[in-house]
């Protein structure tokens, strides 16, 4: 029964949504922090999918409306930066060197382990654009010489990991400053982090989807760069 309704479109939508508000009150409770309403609503519907046998591609054409209102979400992001506007005043220059150092360092210091580790081109260029948004980081890699479906897994766990880390490392830290969370969860960890900053607070939300554009533009700037500066050492 459970493997025909997750491939419902009048049952799947409702019930992801159900699982992901399920998971969001679970987590405001108990604030343990592997509880994180998008890790939890990911492992509750992967299990589910496992014990009934259902294959995700048909779970996935069932929750069509879901991948299809990414884009407004993420357009929507815009909102909460116009509404916090005022807070880039007089920041705007160091807010883009801030991102654009994040970037840097993101790509230097994935591809540069890897070959330091022997892992060759082929895997440094497939690490490199793991700190931006799934879309840009999968041409990215392509264009590179990368494996784009390797890109996509360390996307996603390089997401997960900054969101569920990052409150932490504030705290041990003592990064109070709501500017410098914002801009550090979207540079680092893309859409998942910026989910963590808008839980955070307004101004870390419209600063973190800020930083994933600007983020995605630097990186598809410097990934060639780099590429053809390892290629003269190679």
């Amino acid at each position: 029964m459970w493997a025909s309704l997750l491939t419902e479109p009048l049952f799947c939508l409702p019930f992801t949504l159900g699982v992901y508000l399920g998971s969001s009150w679970i987590y405001r409770k108990t604030k343990i922090i592997l509880f994180q309403p998008m890790l939890l609503t990911m492992a509750i519907l992967i299990v589910l999918l496992i014990l009934t046998h259902t294959p995700y591609d048909s779970y996935a054409k069932a929750s069509w409306l879901i991948d299809f209102l990414l884009g407004p979400s993420v357009v929507a992001l815009g909102c909460l930066l116009y509404d916090q506007m005022e807070v880039l005043k007089g920041r705007l220059f160091s807010t883009l060197v801030s991102i654009f150092i994040g970037a840097l360092v993101g790509i230097v210091t994935a591809a540069g382990i890897v070959l330091l580790l022997g892992g060759g081109k082929v895997l440094a260029a497939s690490m490199g654009p793991k700190s931006v948004t799934t879309p840009i980081a999968i041409s990215l890699s392509a264009k590179s010489g990368g494996i784009p479906a390797l890109t996509a897994v360390v996307v996603v766990i390089t997401g997960l990991f900054g969101g569920l880390v990052s409150p932490f490392l504030f705290k041990v830290l003592r990064i109070h400053n709501p500017i410098a969370k914002g801009l550090a969860l979207g540079t680092s960890a893309h859409g998942m982090g910026t989910a963590t900053a808008i839980q955070l607070g307004a101004v870390e939300g419209a600063l973190a989807g800020m930083a994933i554009g600007i983020m995605g533009f630097f990186t598809a700037i410097l990934m060639p760069l780099i590429s053809y500066i390892t290629s003269l050492f190679s």
